[in-house]
């Protein structure tokens, strides 16, 4: 069974790829792949107003749902440029790396939200270290939100 610190584990893998390959310059982003990732940004905009993660002064369903807005944002992306999203749990990344495994490795993240929000509307309390640690994966410094900050083209 996949636990949360595997999926983190596998989308820091993925998305590090990704952005080695692009600072080393195996991958120059495309106009579409620059192009998704500023709607991406623009569509999960976290709204915390420059409040560092965790958002324990938000309620549970506004904090998982930020998490969970992911998936669907990023099975857009991939649909819209053509790239399939892989799991990333017991996988290493293709190489050369680039979009595809970019939106792979986010996507274990808000894959994940998704499922916390079927617990919690089940009444299931929610992992409480777990939501932090996405929240900081996706939001505040050195995270997905700074994610262009990575990339040099």
């Amino acid at each position: 069974m996949e636990t949360f610190r595997a999926r983190l584990e596998g989308a820091g893998e993925w998305w590090s790829a990704a952005i080695e390959e692009a600072q080393e310059g195996r991958w120059v982003r495309s106009a579409v792949e620059r192009q998704v990732m500023t709607d991406i940004r623009a569509a999960t905009n976290a709204l915390h107003g420059g409040r560092p993660a965790p958002f324990t002064e938000d309620s549970w369903h506004v904090r998982i749902g930020r998490i969970a807005n992911w998936a669907g944002v990023l099975r857009l992306a991939a649909r819209a440029g053509g790239w399939e999203l892989r799991p990333v749990v017991g996988h290493s990344p293709t190489h050369p790396a680039g979009m595809a495994e970019l939106l792979s490795g986010i996507y274990a993240i808000g894959e994940q939200g998704e499922m916390w929000m079927t617990r919690l509307r089940e009444g299931k309390s929610p992992p409480e270290k777990e939501i932090a640690q996405a929240e900081g994966f996706l939001t505040g410094p050195g995270s997905i939100e700074d994610l262009e900050l990575f990339f040099y083209d």
